[in-house]
């Protein structure tokens, strides 16, 4: 019998104990074995789901936000086993751009197993960026070199920010691409046409918001600034290089 692990954020999780039997019973009624397994502190849920597939795992659900999505993606890059989400974190911008509903039994159907501050968190954090100076960066998109002021540069293969607004609307998640958004408003104008743009899907290659199309990317910045990786912050740096493997992750959603 094929066995499915799910691998559970309870800090991101409200009523874990009531999800994770929620999941259990809907593994079992699929017909297969399944496993929980609980992320910590020490293991966001990398080593986990790399153990559930040495136990012999078909399918890894993160159950959980984009964090946990990020960490069984890495375990699974490379191997067989399909990733397949049930999001219950802040922005769960991997499940919006994969279509993944937030209800659980929806995310849960068997077509996948053959906190609440919200977005607002977000928008609070980039909102420290609007004032001051910006940044110098200097940009490497498959070795052709980019310099340019911003405020931000976020790269990515799906273009949604939280709340559902897109930034990147060409960016596709199977299409072995990088795609890269550079915002660089100078003053309160700027920053409404930006959102002009974002709100309406407009034009995006305006001195306000440039974009392009990588496989490699290496970004380094004139000081130190802080750095997210899929809405979760990580320590503030000068520099960051973000690569695209193409098709190394199967992701299985509800039919």
């Amino acid at each position: 019998m094929n066995t499915v692990a799910f691998v559970l954020n309870p800090g991101r999780v409200r009523g874990a104990a009531r999800v994770a039997a929620r999941c259990a019973a809907a593994g079992a009624a699929a017909g297969w074995d399944w496993l929980v397994l609980e992320t910590s502190a020490g293991d966001p849920g990398t080593s986990l789901a790399r153990r559930a597939v040495a136990a012999g795992a078909g399918l890894v659900f993160a159950v959980g936000g984009d964090g946990t999505v990020r960490a069984c993606a890495e375990a699974l890059a490379g191997t067989a086993v399909p990733l397949a989400i049930v999001p219950r974190g802040t922005a769960n911008l991997a499940a919006r751009a994969l279509g993944i509903p937030h209800r659980l039994s929806a995310a849960l159907v068997p077509a996948a197993l053959k906190a609440r501050a919200g977005w607002l968190a977000y928008a609070a954090a980039g909102a420290r960026l609007a004032h001051g100076p910006r940044a110098t960066f200097d940009i490497s998109l498959d070795g052709t070199p980019l310099t340019c002021a911003a405020r931000s540069v976020v790269v990515g293969n799906a273009g949604l920010l939280p709340g559902g607004f897109v930034l990147m609307p060409d960016a596709r998640l199977d299409d072995g691409h990088l795609d890269v958004g550079i915002l660089a408003p100078s003053s309160l104008l700027d920053w409404g046409r930006v959102a002009y743009q974002v709100l309406t899907g407009g034009h995006r290659d305006g001195r306000q918001l440039l974009s392009y199309r990588a496989r490699h990317v290496e970004i380094r910045a004139d000081r130190e600034l802080p750095r997210q990786v899929d809405g979760e912050v990580i320590r503030p740096g000068r520099a960051l290089t973000v690569t695209v493997r193409p098709a190394a992750l199967r992701v299985r959603v509800p039919g």
